[in-house]
């Protein structure tokens, strides 16, 4: 419920904040323009169906999400709709897996995209075509958007708001919302440790504990191997089936997600932090940050801090 109501409340703010010069005008629209009930027993009053909806009518589309996502993908009327409206629109949107829905309609083919953290694999890999991006809040490309789950779509409302109406709007909409202007650290909100499947069995569970409550140890394979009490060759494979990824990949992230949270939350000296994060020297943290988030630490710093 609160991917539509949500962005809904933010942008209603900004109408309010602009008190009747400009603003927007909000409609909610389902497949057939009846009530829908959310996923925790709330219903969403509807004022018109798909088929009603105006070519030339709508101005920002804004698709919301579901953790059954596949039941709404399953409804046939949906990727004709979407077609039809968002070429009529002059942007298109997403919160959540609402991104599913944007690509089944083939509205995110040779795009950049992304969705809630948990669903971005998926997303990937059902449509090639698609360059998901798993760290990102929201992502624009051209006229189409997207962005990671729930409150998300606030971030992403915000947004918006602020390429209509100038940042000071937006600045005075975020304060009378509560919100961030820009989400501190606009990298990934979820930890290294949250984004494994859960059905990790010991004795790699273990191994995961032990690398993510302390970064900086000595967590070579041979290490982590006689910690498990399992060979080098063993542990790999059963790291690498159990979590898609090897145990220094799955080292090198830990490190990179703790020294991203240092480097946005404090003033240490990047040598400092690198040698605090397990890393060997700042170089070695550098090129880390540049293969996994496209930045080093410096500019990571410069970018997210003083957000």
């Amino acid at each position: 419920m609160l991917d539509v109501v949500g962005p809904a409340d933010v942008l209603d703010a900004a109408t309010r904040v602009l008190g009747g010069k400009g603003g927007y005008r909000l409609v909610i629209a389902t497949p057939d323009g009846e009530p829908v009930r959310g996923s925790g027993g709330l219903r969403l009053g509807a004022d018109l169906g798909l088929d009603q909806v105006r070519l030339r009518g709508v101005d920002t589309l804004i698709v919301a999400g579901s953790l059954r996502v596949d039941d709404a993908l399953a409804d046939r009327r949906l990727a004709p709709a979407l077609r039809r409206i968002s070429a009529g629109a002059r942007r298109t949107c997403s919160v959540c897996t609402g991104a599913f829905l944007l690509a089944q309609a083939g509205l995110l083919e040779g795009r950049a995209a992304t969705t809630h953290w948990a669903f971005c694999e998926q997303l990937a890999q059902r449509h090639p075509g698609v360059r998901v991006e798993p760290d990102r809040i929201f992502v624009r490309d051209g006229a189409v958007s997207t962005s990671a789950g729930l409150t998300a779509g606030m971030d992403l409302a915000l947004a918006l708001i602020e390429e209509d109406h100038g940042p000071e709007i937006a600045r005075t909409v975020a304060r009378w919302s509560v919100m961030f202007l820009q989400r501190p650290g606009g990298q990934s909100q979820f930890s290294e440790r949250l984004a494994l499947p859960a059905g990790v069995a010991a004795p790699i569970r273990a191994v995961l504990d032990t690398i993510v409550a302390e970064p900086a140890g000595d967590h070579r394979l041979p290490h982590l191997a006689r910690r498990a009490s399992l060979s080098e060759r063993h542990l790999r494979r059963l790291f690498l089936a159990q979590t898609g990824t090897t145990p220094a990949r799955f080292t090198e992230r830990v490190r990179v997600e703790a020294a991203r949270e240092m480097l946005a939350e404090t003033a240490t000296p990047v040598g400092t932090v690198a040698a605090r994060c397990g890393f060997g020297s700042p170089e070695t943290m550098r090129r880390a940050f540049l293969r996994i988030l496209g930045v080093g630490p410096a500019e990571y710093r410069t970018r997210f801090r003083h957000a």
